[in-house]
């Protein structure tokens, strides 16, 4: 079985106290959904919610900062909540231009503001602003983007334009809720509670740095099974309602004490949807995929387990209004050409704006994304990363293959001049390479001692000519020698 690298950030938080293996037959997504998932390498992670209308960074997380009347306001922000430039298709367009193959979309973050109309009521919320303090209050509320001015199913919307468009579908959903009193106090919750300061581990979080500390009661049994209902409710409403989904990207933990109820969660959705994969965070080993987050693993994976890295265009995965802070389609390309050759795949983090717009700059990054992808794309779609050690040569070739190893691609990550050797590559006489984007085939000679000599011709010199402007893709397509990769 595939399992999370043991030297997983968020694996180290739950392995204390979730148990290495699945239960006797819990069943993971099929190895056919595991292939589908790892021919989806360049994807989208957008990020959207009420902290959108402030424009901050960090999500939800600054939430926890906020002084009590801050906090209260927040939370009341549902009500003008109505992002009147939302564009479900343009949003697909852009992607699809871009060359992304499959988005992820907040659904719910932490803050507990859903963005598809869910049938479920918070019955019990804090009220911060009461007077004389914070306090639970009862309450009937969907808490979500139906009760705001907007009232549309933004999911759905997105759903059938991604499909109209060929992109397949990921939803992320956050297993804490710090509106719903019910879920206090796990996942940082803002409600702390005795139990919290007593026995932390049965909660899985201790309180967040800096936060002001209101304390509530510890949650009764009554809330902590409504809370168990309303997390698995949500879920199943998302694997019901809204089609065939290719991957639920789950967040944070619910912690020990409820652990077995939300085994039992994972399992209801494998009902549901068998082969819809499964991130890792928080249900370890019963999830199907892990996410690197913020940064490209340094070397090929001590795992099997399918990957895809999260790394944020800006910097947070929320809206970035500073466009000196993206990081740029360079980047992008960079980034998605050592990950997959590493054997992983790619999710840039973005963010719309409260009006439900893009910055111009992530537009321009994503132009110059796809402007690449359309040129250099098929060295990307559809490949597996070569054995072993194979996937590189130094810091600035990186290799990817056909699946089935006829041909090899080989990135050069700055221009290589009038000549590229590939000490690791050789081809049968006859075999043909060329430069993606270019027309003619390249002269090329087997070296002894030296690999493939490949010869660049002079008018690609001028870097006007090139067919892309960094990062370029050699084609050897024909049997390699043995001893070597194909």
């Amino acid at each position: 079985m595939s399992k999370v690298p043991v030297n997983d950030f968020h694996w180290k938080i739950i392995e204390p106290w979730m148990e290495p293996e699945p239960e006797p037959g819990y069943r993971q997504a099929s190895e056919s959904a595991r292939e589908a998932f790892r021919d989806l390498k360049l994807g989208v992670r957008i990020h959207w919610g009420l902290y959108s209308l402030r424009r901050q960074q960090r999500e939800s997380w600054p939430f926890l900062d906020l002084p009590y009347a801050g906090r209260q306001e927040y939370q009341d922000q549902y009500r003008s909540f109505n992002p009147k430039r939302f564009d479900a298709d343009g949003w697909m367009k852009l992607f699809r231009d871009t060359g992304i193959q499959v988005f992820a979309f907040t659904t719910k973050h932490h803050e507990g503001f859903s963005l598809y109309d869910t049938k479920t009521r918070v019955k019990r919320r804090v009220q911060w602003d009461a007077p004389g303090g914070p306090r639970i209050v009862d309450c009937d509320m969907a808490y979500s983007v139906m009760e705001s001015p907007f009232r549309r199913d933004i999911v759905r919307e997105l759903c059938d334009a991604a499909r109209r468009n060929g992109i397949a579908i990921d939803f992320y959903y956050s297993h804490p809720d710090w509106f719903d009193a019910d879920f206090r106090p796990y996942g940082y919750h803002p409600a702390f509670t005795p139990g919290m300061r007593d026995r932390p581990g049965e909660w899985g979080n201790a309180p967040f740095p800096g936060a002001p500390v209101f304390v509530a009661p510890d949650p009764t049994p009554e809330e902590t099974a409504r809370m168990v209902a309303r997390h698995r409710a949500q879920l199943a409403e998302l694997l019901t309602l809204y089609g065939k989904i290719d991957m639920v990207c789950l967040d944070m933990w619910l912690g020990p004490k409820v652990w077995p109820e939300t085994r039992e969660t994972i399992r209801l959705l494998r009902r549901l949807q068998p082969d819809a994969m499964l991130r890792c965070r928080g249900i370890g080993n019963y999830g199907d995929y892990y996410t690197p987050e913020g940064f490209v693993p340094g070397s090929k994976e001590n795992t099997d387990m399918p990957w895809m890295v999260i790394y944020p265009l800006g910097r947070s995965f929320s809206y970035e209004p500073d466009p000196g802070q993206h990081k740029g389609g360079p980047w992008i390309v960079r980034n998605l050409v050592d990950a997959v050759a590493k054997g992983g795949s790619f999710m840039v983090g973005v963010g719309p704006d409260g009006d439900g717009d893009w910055h111009a700059s992530v537009r321009e990054n994503f132009a110059w994304t796809g402007s690449w992808m359309r040129v250099n794309g098929e060295g990307i779609y559809g490949t597996r990363p070569r054995e072993g050690e194979l996937w590189r040569e130094g810091e600035e070739v990186r290799f990817t293959r056909s699946k089935d190893s006829s041909t090899i691609y080989a990135f050069a990550m700055k221009w290589p001049g009038k000549k590229l050797v590939l000490k690791t590559v050789a081809a049968d006489p006859g075999s043909e390479v060329r430069m993606l984007g270019v027309d003619a085939p390249l002269p090329w000679r087997a070296v002894a001692g030296k690999g493939l000599e490949i010869d660049i011709p002079d008018a690609l010199q001028e870097e006007w000519r090139r067919p892309c402007r960094e990062v370029f893709c050699f084609k050897i397509r024909g049997r390699s020698a043995p001893g070597h990769e194909r």
